[in-house]
């Protein structure tokens, strides 16, 4: 992880918190589901999708979870676009996933998961 000097820590948050609210739009993932990806509160994440609250380095947990998230949505972008094609593969039951990706990366371990899984995906294009 990047250490971040103290002014570049705002601009940094304000840039992620963006990039984290227009990739829940684009994949169409509810608040609820936003704050258990992040581990952040129900009220926590309606806030950031408001644009009341961002995210910050120093709460390593929530960043760090965040710039996966805005990973996973890069990698579908790459594999499949984000459009239609992206929301119904995060939707639909993967067999080499064993599970659905919408609910596996509402935990970190399955975050990872599925990121692994795109990467290899992205390594075949």
């Amino acid at each position: 992880m990047h250490n971040l000097n103290s002014s570049a820590q705002p601009e940094a948050g304000m840039t992620v918190s963006k990039a984290i609210v227009r990739a829940a739009e684009l994949l169409q993932l509810r608040q609820s589901s936003l704050a258990r990806i992040l581990g952040i509160s129900p009220a926590t994440a309606s806030r950031l999708c408001a644009g009341t609250y961002v995210l910050n380095p120093a709460r390593t947990k929530e960043w760090e979870l965040a710039l996966l998230l805005i990973r996973l949505f890069r990698s579908l972008d790459a594999v499949l676009g984000h459009g239609e094609s992206a929301r119904q593969w995060l939707a639909g039951e993967n067999l080499g996933l064993n599970g659905r990706p919408a609910d596996l990366i509402e935990s970190a371990e399955g975050l990872v998961r599925v990121l692994h899984y795109l990467d290899a995906h992205r390594g075949r294009i």
